[in-house]
């Protein structure tokens, strides 16, 4: 079985930023493309950002674009999400989840795309 474990979430002031990790086990890294996505109370599973496999280009939600940072460091074989100038409509469940069938050069921040998930790290953004 492969393992994404997502970490760093917590509670931040709004304009504060945070860094998530994504450590993964069970495969190199840089094979898979990894996605973030979030998912707040009684809303649907929102894809945000993405990395591909090893050419590490990037995509990025509409709604995160700018402030948010997707990286991938393969000597720790983890991926990271810097999430700076946090509003409050950022709080969510935030997940990692990785795939293998994506081109290098592309990935899609759609959660029906990919096969393997984390169990969530919680992100509130509040004053």
């Amino acid at each position: 079985q492969l393992h994404l474990v997502e970490s760093g979430g917590g509670l931040v002031q709004p304009g504060g930023s945070l860094r998530l990790s994504c450590a993964v086990s069970g495969f190199a890294v840089h094979y898979y493309a990894i996605g973030w996505f979030r998912q707040a109370p009684g809303k649907e599973r929102e894809g945000i950002a993405c990395i591909s496999s090893n050419e590490n280009n990037t995509n990025y939600a509409e709604s995160v674009k700018g402030r948010f940072t997707v990286s991938r460091d393969n000597a720790a074989n983890a991926v990271y999400l810097q999430m700076n100038s946090l509003k409050p409509d950022d709080t969510a469940v935030y997940y990692c989840s990785a795939d293998h069938r994506f081109p290098s050069t592309w990935c899609p921040i759609i959660p029906g795309g990919y096969d393997y998930w984390g169990q969530g790290t919680q992100v509130t953004v509040s004053s």
